[in-house]
């Protein structure tokens, strides 16, 4: 049996004081009178009751309603009785195909298609009841960046007031890339992983962050059409530049792709349950080793958890073994990028891919005399550590044999300025990286034409700002 579906389709007109004839007006254009579409399909009145189960969600890999995920969703939220009202949000009117495979599903007592075609729209009063009524909100595919312009209108308060009672949200493509923490946008054009790898820094590499944070999920950048369209590549480059850029806490980004056709059902405890094909959680953990406007991406040892159906990943606690690890050098992947080795061993830190050893800073280090030994590290040898305060200085004390060239390359994170000094055993400076600018990364290198070897020290010194994000340094002998 079809479901019912409401014959009016009530069109909601946000008036300006310009004019009251009524126009449809695409967002971002101008017009006298926006235009909302409202279609309404099962009962014309709204569940009434005053606790819910949730809150869950859904992130689907492409557009269109998962039944299997959105079944958990339903009846997460209603513990089992009763029904609930579902709300769609879209930015592009393509008719109501997700109300209508909702609404085949039990437990659902109406579902309402919003179709928003102006930025403005996200403060109109219908709009906002019709949301707050409901106890599942779900953004349909089509354009993120549309749904970006909503960020601080009452839309987004109406969507949060949805889970915070205890409902829930979701939504596919467009719709999954909105529900992360950071928002890949593309407002600027949609990149491809051989763009984004080439280039971090590219205009189609843009960001929303600070629209919704979902209880369990914070530092997380969901990718969609994750390998039907090859995203593995950009969603590496949108975490690296979470990371170097800021915008995550505690100095790591979880990228979150889904392929097509799958969805992440996420329960209120932060356990997603995979539904479908394959989907993927890469995280980046420290600074990347190179992301510069204008120069490809170096990144060692994404850590990367590959999800079949069936499988779960706990969000609230997030697993720090089980992975397997992949690379970008100079805007080139390693190979095979969607499968690999297992780690089972979480035990110590993977070295830097190609050998080499990683080191992070110990403090005290704040003088020649106190600087943390780093003489019998393996190289290319990776050091990390931050910035504490405006005054802090972090020395690392090497040795360089007759003939080699010690090279250091620093990723600064944008939360500080530091400058690059490389020291030698009587504490003059040899050579030093003084580069203008908080996030700007700093490069230097000497070579020992002395007989014999010999002690020297890198030297980051905070010139301006500070924080607990980490910088990242590559030292090499060659």
């Amino acid at each position: 049996m079809f479901p019912v579906r409401n014959p009016l389709r009530t069109r909601l007109a946000v008036l300006t004081a310009a004019s009251l004839v009524a126009t449809v007006a695409p967002i971002g254009v101008t017009a006298a009178q926006a235009q909302v579409i409202r279609d309404r399909q099962g009962s014309t009145t709204d569940v009434s009751r005053t606790t819910w189960s949730g809150p869950a969600y859904t992130m689907n890999g492409s557009g269109g309603v998962v039944s299997a995920t959105m079944t958990q969703a339903i009846n997460a939220i209603r513990g089992g009785s009763g029904t609930i009202d579902v709300a769609v949000i879209a930015a592009t009117d393509g008719g109501t195909p997700e109300c209508d495979d909702i609404m085949g599903l039990a437990g659902v007592n109406s579902c309402t298609t919003l179709t928003l075609t102006n930025a403005n729209d996200g403060n109109n009063s219908q709009v906002n009841t019709d949301i707050r009524n409901a106890e599942f909100v779900y953004f349909a595919g089509g354009n993120q960046c549309n749904y970006a312009a909503w960020k601080g209108t009452s839309l987004e308060a109406s969507v949060e007031s949805v889970v915070a009672k205890g409902g829930g949200v979701g939504g596919g493509s467009a719709g999954h890339h909105i529900n992360s923490d950071i928002v890949y946008d593309a407002c600027a054009a949609s990149a491809t992983s051989a763009i984004a790898l080439d280039d971090p820094y590219d205009r189609s590499m843009t960001f929303t962050t600070g629209m919704f944070r979902w209880a369990n999920y914070a530092n997380t950048i969901n990718d969609s059409h994750f390998q039907e369209r090859d995203r593995m590549g950009r969603t590496m480059a949108f975490v690296a530049r979470a990371i170097k850029d800021g915008r995550t806490s505690g100095g790591a980004a979880w990228g979150v792709g889904v392929n097509e056709g799958a969805s992440l059902f996420i329960d209120k405890t932060g356990l997603a349950t995979l539904s479908g094909s394959n989907a993927y959680v890469v995280l980046g953990d420290h600074q990347p080793e190179v992301a510069v406007s204008g120069q490809p991406l170096t990144y060692s040892n994404f850590k990367i958890w590959k999800l079949a159906n069936g499988q779960t990943y706990n969000f609230a606690n997030r697993p720090t073994c089980g992975y397997y690890l992949k690379s970008v050098t100079n805007g080139v992947p390693s190979s095979s990028l969607y499968s690999g080795t297992t780690v089972t061993d979480c035990s110590t830190t993977p070295p830097p891919t190609g050998g080499g050893s990683s080191y992070a800073e110990v403090e005290s280090n704040d003088t020649r005399n106190a600087a943390n030994d780093v003489t019998g590290n393996s190289y290319p040898l990776t050091l990390t550590g931050d910035m504490k305060s405006t005054s802090d200085r972090d020395y690392f004390k090497v040795s360089v044999a007759s003939g080699q060239t010690l090279t250091v390359n620093c990723a600064i994170p944008t939360a500080y300025d530091a400058d690059l000094y490389l020291l030698n055993s009587n504490g003059s400076t040899v050579t030093r990286s003084v580069n203008s600018g908080a996030g700007t990364d700093e490069s230097a290198s000497l070579t020992r034409t002395s007989s014999g070897s010999a002690t020297y020290y890198v030297e980051l010194e905070a010139y301006s700002g500070s924080g607990t994000a980490d910088y990242s340094c590559t030292v090499a002998k060659s």
